[in-house]
């Protein structure tokens, strides 16, 4: 476990081919991105010159999912970005977003810890402990590509590609369904 707390060291060819060195396999941006989804910190080496390129691949990770719809930074946010690299100020863009994402984490998971307390005052309530994991389940796939967030790839099966979508509308109804059931419930009591 001790190896999981040190980054994941990926090197990169002069053929731009991406190597892990725990594996001793070739890996993709996509295999990248689902190490650190799952938690993994990564650092990615040019084997030739020993430069860092982490943040050039990282960047390049987040534009082509930005690239095939799946939009997480607003146009808005995007402007500020470009913006506040063309300004010779020392800009504090960086640490506002570190900050941010921070406390984005942290109130996740207190919500996370919140969901799993026990005793709930609805405990008690015939089917409550399903509902309560299928919210937390409801949670993670649309919190899952959220940094620090532990994501649905945990019980995503290989090859399900564009099935997350799918996968959280049919929990999300699921979990409407089990609310209005739970409201007549109360309402009769």
């Amino acid at each position: 476990m001790a190896e999981d707390n040190k980054p994941l060291l990926i090197k990169r060819y002069a053929s731009r081919r991406l190597y892990n060195t725990e594996t001793s396999d070739y890996v993709t941006l996509e295999d990248i991105a689902g190490f650190i989804r799952s938690g993994r910190e990564v650092q990615i080496i040019d084997l030739k010159s020993g430069d860092d390129l982490t943040r050039q691949y990282l960047l390049q990770i987040v534009a082509e999912h930005e690239a095939k719809g799946e939009s997480v930074l607003p146009v808005d946010v995007l402007n500020d970005l470009v913006r506040s690299y063309a300004s010779g100020v020392q800009s504090v863009v960086p640490q506002f977003l570190a900050t941010s994402f921070e406390m984005l984490r942290e109130s996740q998971s207190k919500m996370m810890e919140n969901l799993t307390k026990v005793p709930h005052p609805m405990a008690a309530m015939p089917g409550f402990e399903a509902m309560r994991k299928q919210q937390e389940a409801f949670l993670k796939s649309m919190m899952g590509n959220m940094p620090g967030w532990p994501g649905p790839q945990g019980g995503k099966e290989a090859g399900s590609e564009g099935a997350p979508d799918q996968k959280a509308e049919d929990e999300l109804a699921q979990i409407k369904a089990q609310l209005a059931e739970l409201q007549k419930k109360l309402s009769k009591l």
